[in-house]
């Protein structure tokens, strides 16, 4: 036994995959698949436990509706709805301006989809309604298939510059609500078919800075009500570049009484938020900066006569009562069918990520599936009453949390307040200045702004995120909100892709006195086992890096595995050659005379004393190597019983004393002994790699992997027969019952690949290897220690 190794009792089993799966029982595959049958059994069977859970989880109302405490809930419910409502008012009119449309319809918005969401949302904490970023997508799309130009007015036969603002806004709406009907459809769709995860594939260094982007193409749509200019309307790619050229082209025809309206209500707009922000912690509600301002700048612009004495643009008409409902036109479909799914992702995905903020906060579960129909069933509702894309707004939602609301009661509380004002106190809002409304964006865009803080912090954490990060925003911002979404997701899971493909490969070792193997390259105390390579990937073997995974394992390895093997074919044919000319000569020389049988016994440790000196300054010198505890490796041919061999001959110990190999006897014939001290070849570290003198197995942990497909399957297969070509065993280890499933289905065993090759555990399979090669139960970790 190698004097390295020190004597240790194996104190477990060894698990190899057969012998794991004759103690735990696995199942098979086919097992762990439920029959087509099964599965149409268990769908319709009907009993009432299962209805009653159907029930609950189609309305979710009925599930907290009948605990409902008026004095415990009823109250907070009440005094948060309020809260709530008062800012429906002002955002649901400042934000119609973001999706181009006349203001009464944001608060038609406001209203109807929080009356269907109280029936079917699984959040009690979120706030229905407008939101800016879904109102700037509703615009971009109202613009691009309703722009001015088609509704300039005719004066007889002539064009004039004058547009047909009612008709323009009717079309307006009409496209506004068939897009909000198509994505609302698409959220129920996906929401049957339990597709509520796609919402992760919009990761927060995602979504953080497309909303960040969507609020600079809301300013820079509010400008033209800022600075009271009409600037020509653009769409597609670079929309927002040329839009905000042209605004820079008509500062010098700003309108100054629209310019004063607007600075004068920002400034007081921001002193007074900032005030609120103060005295919150001591306020029971906060004080209703936008409704205030509103109603301000109402009486003023009403009895100051701003319109008719100053030309400063108004709300106008504002239409008291409800609409009756309408059919969205179905032709729009086809040309708003990518701008729909855009809308249904962004509003799905704002609005899980808030409601599951909330439900963890208060102790409750949000039904990721059941909000996809919720949300769905709220604009699809919407859409047939003039309503545009809803989602939850998240500073109602805080509000509506803060203040103490408990259930979606307080929802149908803000949509009353919003029904009376629809009702009754619409037209009072006619003469509001449009600034005032633009300005209220402004203002509540600001959380978005500071988004941008992301960037230090992604500096410092990852910087792929970062990558990420800029790309959604600039190609927000260049390719416009729809595009560049697309954009977004398609870059998102290219570096999903690239993280897998440039995974971190490492060699392991042992930590002494456990079973624990880790990176060499990390951790100090880590040592290698003598004879054994442990290698690992930190992503699982597919396709995209199957080929990456077989070189960075040769290299890790130091296995030069194609030229070893293309060296040992050389010198078998160059051998079989010379049994040729070898059997050649007996034959010509029997003919002379009769010769017997003549044999030699060559000794390797005889010749080892002679070669020993000049092979190791050779190879020395032909590669400049660094000794890791060998001189160099000597193949030898041999013959037995006519046929040939080829046997590896390891070297000696580090300080060069003896070769300290086994001495092997061959028996050849006479004239071949000359010709085999001619021919014996030393393979030198040089030319094959660094290829240690102990290497005798490879253990692959799969532990990370959690699937493997026909690519990676095939590239295994050949990792087995490749490394067994030149006698090295490779093993798998730490793969999960999936895997081995998939393994199965992939014909990956076979008579020379079995379950003995695949271990439980890395541990399991380094003490198969150390005793299989005749360690007799000898273990690395006494050895590790003395280290």
């Amino acid at each position: 036994m190698d004097s390295r190794y020190r004597k240790y009792k194996i104190e477990r089993e060894v698990l190899d995959e057969q012998r794991l799966e004759e103690l735990a029982q696995r199942k098979s595959y086919v097992d762990n698949q439920p029959s087509v049958i099964h599965h149409l059994k268990d769908s319709i069977r009907c009993t009432v436990p299962k209805l009653k859970h159907g029930i609950l989880s189609t309305f979710p109302v009925f599930y907290w509706l009948p605990k409902y405490s008026v004095w415990d809930d009823g109250i907070p419910d009440f005094i948060s709805g309020i809260s709530v409502g008062i800012m429906h008012l002002p955002q649901g009119m400042a934000y119609a301006l973001l999706a181009s449309l006349p203001p009464v319809f944001g608060l038609y918005t406001s209203l109807y989809p929080a009356l269907i969401y109280f029936f079917f949302g699984t959040s009690r904490h979120i706030s229905i309604g407008t939101f800016a970023v879904l109102s700037i997508m509703v615009g971009s799309v109202t613009e691009r298939l309703a722009p001015d130009v088609d509704f300039l007015k005719m004066n007889g036969t002539n064009v004039t510059s004058e547009v047909d603002i009612a008709a323009r806004d009717s079309y307006r709406v009409q496209v506004a609500a068939a897009t909000t009907v198509l994505g609302g459809l698409i959220q129920v769709l996906l929401g049957l078919l339990k597709f509520g995860f796609v919402g992760t594939y919009l990761s927060e260094p995602l979504v953080r800075p497309y909303t960040a982007a969507a609020a600079l193409h809301a300013v820079v749509a509010q400008l033209k009500y800022i600075f009271g200019v009409s600037p020509a309307r653009f769409n597609g790619p670079l929309s927002l570049v040329y839009t905000l050229k042209e605004v820079c082209r008509l500062l010098p025809q700003t309108h100054l009484p629209t310019l004063v309206v607007s600075v004068v209500s920002l400034i007081l707009l921001i002193a007074a938020k900032e005030l609120n922000s103060l005295l919150s912690p001591r306020l029971p509600v906060p004080i209703p900066v936008e409704l205030i301002t509103i109603i301000t700048a109402t009486l003023i612009s009403n009895y100051a006569q701003l319109n008719r004495n100053f030309t400063i643009p108004v709300v106008g008409e504002i239409p008291s009562g409800l609409s009756p409902p309408i059919v969205p036109k179905v032709n729009i479909f086809s040309e708003v069918i990518g701008d729909a799914f855009a809308l249904a992702l962004v509003a799905y995905a704002i609005s899980i990520s808030l409601g599951k903020i909330f439900a963890l906060k208060h102790g409750y579960k949000v039904d990721s599936n059941q909000e996809l129909v919720a949300l769905g069933l709220s604009n699809t509702f919407g859409g047939f009453f003039q309503c545009y894309a809803v989602c939850a707004s998240m500073s109602r939602s805080l509000i509506q949390e803060s203040t103490g609301g408990k259930t979606q009661m307080a929802g149908i509380t803000s949509a009353v307040i919003v029904l009376v004002t629809i009702l009754k106190l619409g037209p009072l809002f006619q003469e509001l200045p449009k600034a005032v409304l633009a300005c209220i964006v402004f203002v509540n865009l600001k959380g978005m702004f500071k988004q941008y803080s992301d960037i230090v912090i992604l500096w410092r954490s990852n910087k792929i995120d970062l990558v990420l990060w800029l790309f959604t925003w600039v190609s927000t911002l260049l390719f416009n909100l729809d595009l560049g979404l697309a954009a977004a997701i398609v870059f998102a899971l290219f570096t999903v892709i690239f993280r897998t493909q440039l995974p971190i490969y490492s060699v392991l070792g042992n930590v002494a006195g456990s079973e624990l193997y880790v990176d060499i390259e990390i951790y100090k105390e880590a040592r290698e086992i003598p004879g054994i390579i442990i290698f690992r990937s930190s992503a699982p073997v597919y396709f995209a890096n199957a080929e990456l995974y077989l070189e960075a394992l040769k290299k890790k390895s130091g296995l030069d595995i194609n030229k070893m093997i293309t060296y040992k074919k050389r010198q078998e044919a160059k051998e079989k050659r010379k049994q040729k000319r070898e059997a050649r000569r007996a034959q010509r020389q029997g003919k002379r005379e009769k010769l017997p049988d003549q044999s030699a016994v060559f000794s390797v440790e005889e010749e080892a004393k002679t070669w020993k000196e000049s092979l190791v300054k050779k190879a020395r010198e032909a590669e400049n190597w660094t000794d890791r505890g060998n001189s160099s490796v000597f193949i030898k041919p041999t013959r037995t019983d006519g046929q040939c061999r080829w046997e590896y001959l390891k070297g000696g110990d580090s300080d060069n004393t003896s070769l300290g190999c086994e001495q092997m006897a061959t028996n050849l014939d006479s004239g071949c002994k000359d010709a085999m001290s001619r021919d014996l070849e030393r393979i030198s570290l040089g030319s094959l790699g660094k290829w240690t003198w102990d290497i005798h197995s490879i253990i692959l942990d799969l532990s990370t992997a959690n699937f493997i497909d026909t690519v990676a399957v095939k590239t295994m297969r050949n990792i087995f027969q490749d490394f067994s070509t030149i006698d090295i065993d490779v093993y798998l280890a730490g793969c999960q019952a999936c895997m081995v499933q998939q393994l199965e289905l992939g014909h990956f065993f076979s008579d020379s690949i079995t379950k003995r090759h695949l271990f439980a555990s890395v541990h399991d399979a380094v003490l198969f290897c150390l005793d299989r090669h005749g360690f007799d139960s000898s273990t690395v970790m006494d050895r590790n220690t003395k280290l």
